[in-house]
């Protein structure tokens, strides 16, 4: 039997990711700066692919995840995608959320620490990324902010997991019903980040870290993560698959399309108009 092996860093064709391999440290950049690095089924692939092959190279004790640019480290969904291939299509949304669901999986079950270097905004599924990373640190301008509730849809993909384990239940709650901008300094005193630097200090302080990390024992680090990602895993197995299914239908309804909408037509959403349809 042939067991999996590694792949160079250069062997991929990636489109929407930058990924190198250097020493003991993978980075893997979302790079598609001009729409704020928001996931497509094509990013979220080349995503798993990374992360798949960062989890059998032996060499690699610690990954880098970062946002290309400077003005967002990930934005969630991309709407425009959405608009076009989705809205209306149940069983389109529903392969799109698996894929998303899948990346988590594996960014989650990678084996190694992995560090969240938050370079711009972090919002929606974008802090769901960063959440799924061990450890943040983030540069001293950014904001997260999660907006389901104001956009269409529900932050069930490890928002509404893990929020409460991280910040506590009333915060949790405040962060997605309210989808208020969170400013660094307020994200750090709720623990959704572990340091806060300026922004030219932020590489500087990534290196700082990722040194530390690969200066400890592969299989204590790898056991002791397995034992702290019990009580995500316990929250993310009860709820994803009905997360999935109930998103995937809820895509049909007129809150998503006038989500949807109100982003795509640059517009403010119409909040009114969904409360009187549902008269």
């Amino acid at each position: 039997m042939d067991f999996p092996e590694a792949q160079s860093d250069q062997s991929f064709d990636f489109k929407n990711i930058i990924y190198t391999k250097e020493g003991h440290r993978a980075t893997v950049v979302m790079n598609r700066p001009a729409v704020l690095n928001c996931l497509d089924y094509t990013t979220l692939r080349e995503l798993y692919q990374a992360f798949e092959d960062v989890s059998w190279d032996d060499r690699i004790r610690v990954m880098v995840l970062t946002g290309a640019g400077d003005r967002a480290f990930c934005t969630g969904a991309d709407l425009g995608e959405q608009a076009k291939h989705c809205l209306d299509k149940p069983d389109a949304y529903w392969k799109w959320m698996r894929t998303f669901i899948e990346v988590h999986e594996k960014l989650r079950n990678i084996g190694i620490v992995t560090v969240a270097r938050l370079n711009g905004m972090v919002v929606g599924g974008g802090n769901e990324m960063n959440m799924s990373c061990d450890l943040a640190i983030a540069a001293d301008d950014i904001i997260i902010r999660q907006v389901g509730a104001a956009r269409g849809s529900v932050a069930a993909a490890g928002a509404t997991q893990w929020l409460p384990l991280i910040v506590g239940d009333r915060r949790a709650r405040e962060i997605l019903f309210l989808c208020d901008e969170i400013p660094v300094a307020k994200a750090l005193d709720w623990g959704l980040v572990n340091q806060v630097v300026p922004r030219d200090q932020l590489d500087a302080a990534v290196d700082e870290m990722c040194q530390k990390l690969i200066d400890k024992l592969p299989e204590c680090t790898r056991y002791a993560k397995q034992q702290v990602n019990y009580w995500r895993d316990m929250s993310w197995h009860a709820t994803i698959g009905h997360a999935r299914e109930w998103l995937s239908i809820h895509n049909t309804s007129p809150e998503v399309r006038e989500g949807i909408n109100a982003f795509i037509e640059k517009r403010p959403v119409d909040y009114a108009k969904i409360r009187d349809q549902m008269k």
